[in-house]
């Protein structure tokens, strides 16, 4: 199955007609978050794909913002926060938001709340477990996992919870953005026990089933 997974940051060259012949043929258009829903729109159309997201921390801000209409909801994509998707034989399950750094309500989570979170998903893993013989291929997210991509700054601390949920449901790869990459130098790419972590920051092509997984 092959992913274009996004995040974070509108890339001119994706968001115009040229977007198949830079990104190929692809199975599923997935969003670890802070796009706006017009560019996940145009992005997924254009490719003909269905899009899975998760919503981001600047979510208010940019996620639900229409150049036609700004109090426009998000439309097309399938919001998979707390949830778990059957897409093309993929078990993919998703959690959304970041570390809560300011004030604002939305989209921001305390240690112990995302915990709370990861643990009512769990049963749901569990459950598909019994009917799909097991856990889970991907689990989108926007954060990144304590220790792994994040940084040391408060708004970009990762979350203690992943790891556990890395260990415990094993999926193969877990996709996030959130932290910015400006540097070639910067590791995007780590394996954890059996999952392969992985910050798609701005955009990244997954080619699950090859030995060369990503690009």
């Amino acid at each position: 199955m092959r992913i274009l997974a996004l995040s974070d940051k509108i890339v001119p060259a994706l968001y115009s007609p040229a977007i198949q012949g830079i990104v190929g043929a692809v199975d599923l258009v997935v969003s670890c978050g802070d796009l706006p829903t017009y560019y996940l729109d145009y992005v997924s159309s254009m490719l003909g794909v269905r899009c899975l997201m998760v919503h981001g921390n600047h979510a208010s801000g940019q996620e639900f913002v229409d150049p036609r209409n700004l109090n426009a909801p998000p439309r097309d994509p399938m919001d998979i926060d707390g949830r778990v998707a059957l897409e093309k034989g993929l078990m993919i399950a998703g959690l959304d938001g970041s570390i809560r750094y300011n004030r604002n309500p939305r989209f921001q989570y305390s240690q112990s709340e995302m915990w709370r979170k990861v643990l009512r998903l769990a049963p749901l893993l569990a459950a598909r477990r019994m009917t799909r013989g097991r856990w889970l291929d991907l689990l989108v997210t926007h954060s990144p996992p304590a220790g792994i991509h994040d940084g040391p700054d408060r708004a970009h601390q990762g979350f203690a919870a992943f790891l556990w949920l890395i260990r415990t449901f094993k999926p193969r790869y877990l996709l996030h953005g959130h932290k910015h990459v400006y540097r070639h130098d910067e590791v995007t790419k780590t394996d954890y026990h059996a999952t392969r972590v992985i910050n798609v920051y701005p955009w990244r092509i997954i080619e699950t089933g090859t030995t060369d997984d990503e690009r």
